[in-house]
């Protein structure tokens, strides 16, 4: 890989920084293709929980030192995420995860909201972007719009937006790029339409964020949210607010809780060891890049990821479409797509095929990655997709086994 400047990190370099590359399984070298599921995490990421653990583990505003060490550590990790989201950081929240997040969320916005009040969301979008949502349905009455997808693209059909839009409508829920098929969607074009029409909008950015540089500003979006275990971090999300939004919605929370945000968002007591590690793996990203700021490290390291993405996802599709009997799904190379491709092997069921992969030391998901819409849309629901997804530490070798075992699977039947 190569940033945009006279610096190269090898790839070799970037995966000796992950020791779980140093797998074998059946007697093959284990290549982890699973990574819109959760990534492989690098030494540093896991280091900095153990320094956490090991050196400054305590609750937080107690005035003792490594109370007040665990201050210090969470604010300089909002501080990570606030420049690699281009925002401040009192609007970076903590939580469980991506799905806790939008349904605390959903739940709050949903207390000032009427009956008939209207919600947009989308049918290509993961269900954790769709479910906390139909949930104020049951609770609050709310009328849900659906903006639907072209089967063909594998695209959302923006142009449709507007018409779903009334002056009932409170919020439009979409997502940057989708997990199922790794379409990219111009979500800025869909804020711009939420803002025009006094929308609130909310992006799910979790297959997003390990592909692509997020800019919460130029997206012009009231709320973003991801997970670190997608981008080389723990189990843990992330939400992204407006700070205004965030210190006045009527947040469900304990009544001796702090009541600035954005702690006023954040339940109970948080995993300090998993927002230390979150922010690591921001750091392990900027190490890629260079620049004079980690933001701008942060932008320098996207580039080079995106450039090194395209390659491998050409190099997959194009092997994979020479295949007869694989079908394939989504967008094209030359669309918008992030490096997952997704797709059947004739009648075999992903299972199967998952199966006699991973025989082979090739750890790949299946079936409908909760996006399940998507998957019944494809009339897939039983055969499910096989989903290939390709990570900074992902090799052009690797992606050649995944051509040279999928033609094995199709040539034995």
């Amino acid at each position: 890989m190569k940033a945009q400047t006279d610096r190269r990190i090898s790839i070799d370099e970037i995966r000796s920084q992950f020791p779980a590359l140093a797998r074998r399984y059946n007697d093959y070298e284990v290549a982890y293709f699973d990574g819109p599921g959760g990534t492989q995490v690098p030494r540093s990421v896991v280091e900095a929980m153990n320094d956490y653990l090991f050196n400054h583990n305590a609750n937080t505003h107690w005035g003792y030192p490594t109370s007040d060490e665990t201050d210090a550590i969470i604010e300089d990790s909002r501080q990570a995420f606030a420049d690699l989201f281009n925002s401040s950081a009192d609007e970076v929240v903590f939580g469980q995860n991506m799905t806790s997040l939008t349904f605390h969320l959903s739940r709050a916005l949903g207390r000032e909201f009427e009956a008939d009040d209207e919600i947009i969301v989308t049918e290509l979008d993961h269900h954790g972007n769709v479910d906390p949502w139909r949930a104020l349905e049951k609770d609050r009455g709310v009328v849900i719009h659906v903006l639907p997808m072209d089967i063909e693209s594998g695209e959302l059909l923006l142009e449709d937006l507007p018409a779903l839009i009334s002056d009932r409508t409170k919020l439009l829920a979409i997502g940057a790029a989708s997990n199922a098929l790794g379409t990219v969607t111009d979500v800025t074009a869909a804020c711009k339409i939420a803002r025009d029409a006094g929308l609130l909008s909310f992006v799910d950015a979790v297959h997003f964020a390990p592909h692509s540089l997020i800019d919460v500003k130029a997206i012009g979006c009231d709320f973003l949210a991801c997970s670190a275990y997608k981008f080389y971090g723990p189990h843990i999300g992330i939400l992204y607010g407006r700070n205004e939004l965030l210190s006045s919605i009527d947040f469900p929370k304990l009544r001796p809780a702090p009541d600035n945000a954005p702690d006023r968002v954040e339940t109970g007591t948080q995993s300090h060891e998993s927002i230390v590690g979150a922010a690591a793996a921001v750091n392990f990203i900027a190490s890629l890049g260079e620049g004079s700021t980690r933001r701008a490290k942060i932008e320098s390291a996207f580039d080079a990821m995106h450039e090194r993405d395209g390659e491998l996802t050409r190099l997959l599709w194009d092997g994979l479409a020479e295949i007869e009997g694989v079908k394939l799904q989504g967008p094209s190379p030359d669309r918008p797509r992030t490096s997952l491709v997704s797709f059947t092997v004739a009648d075999v069921p992903s299972s199967d095929v998952s199966k006699t992969l991973a025989d082979r030391g090739l750890f790949i998901s299946h079936g409908n990655f909760y996006a399940a819409t998507v998957v019944q849309k494809l009339g897939l629901k039983e055969q499910g997709l096989v989903r290939v997804g390709c990570s900074v530490y992902t090799t052009h070798e690797e992606v050649q086994r995944v051509i040279d075992g999928v033609r094995d699977i199709i040539e034995r039947r």
